[in-house]
């Protein structure tokens, strides 16, 4: 991840995308043109708060990593609450190291055996971590670390109490932009349609909710972006100056 979570500094998108994907690109190509380069078994011990990609070999935090357990009948099984029991293999949370992985069959030789990787991996990781940040804001909802609506939101953001910003994706940027006047610094994340988002509020339209800072926020900001990662776009973050950073979900 390129920028502190909840602490987002201005830059321009486009930029640094174009910066990420170069630097992306030669991690991957490295990797390919060296034999022993391209995965590291599951005898590297799971300590601290860094995890070696068994793909690039990047070390990285770990809370914005996929983890995977190899079942006692040899099926790769996505972690991405890091809780399975043994030592896992990680990967950077993006769709083509993914994608590499599986065509070379990175897993098998990582886990030093076969294993049966499910064809549609990257679709059952993007669901499973949809079903994580949806479980996080309904527990933040019930936990009272949240607010929706347009009225309540606006007041959170313009007294300093909100940590994060959730906009339906089909919200309107216009009116994100209006929400963050004076407060383009609040990173905004988007996963859930207006009807997703009411239901989560038990009401039949949500389209704008605030967090407050604190382990769920953190945690719903890192899944997010786990979630651009695979699903191969940038993470939404902060919007631009015109409220049009790249909307998410389903």
């Amino acid at each position: 991840m390129g920028r502190p979570l909840l602490n987002t500094i201005h830059h321009d998108p486009a930029v640094l995308k174009t910066a990420d994907q170069a630097a992306d690109n030669a991690s991957l190509s490295a990797t390919q043109e060296s034999p022993q380069g391209d995965f590291c078994d599951m005898d590297e011990e799971e300590k601290g708060p860094f995890r070696r990609c068994i793909v690039t070999r990047e070390r990285a935090p770990a809370v914005g990593m996929l983890r995977f357990a190899v079942s006692p009948d040899r099926i790769l099984t996505p972690d991405l609450g890091s809780r399975l029991p043994g030592r896992g293999l990680w990967l950077s949370a993006r769709r083509d190291v993914l994608e590499t992985a599986q065509m070379r069959g990175v897993f098998s030789r990582a886990a030093r055996g076969a294993v049966t990787v499910p064809p549609d991996l990257c679709g059952i990781i993007e669901a499973g971590l949809l079903r994580r940040m949806t479980d996080t804001l309904g527990l933040a909802r019930r936990a009272g670390q949240t607010v929706c609506g347009f009225t309540k939101v606006r007041e959170r953001v313009t007294t300093g109490q909100a940590a994060l910003i959730v906009q339906a994706v089909d919200g309107s940027p216009e009116e994100r932009a209006r929400l963050l006047s004076g407060a383009g610094h609040l990173p905004v994340v988007a996963f859930l349609a207006a009807a997703g988002m009411g239901h989560v509020f038990g009401r039949e339209r949500v389209v704008h909710a605030a967090l407050q800072a604190g382990g769920l926020a953190l945690r719903l900001q890192q899944d997010n972006e786990r979630f651009e990662g695979v699903a191969g776009r940038y993470a939404s973050g902060t919007p631009d100056q015109s409220g049009e950073k790249g909307k998410t979900g389903r």
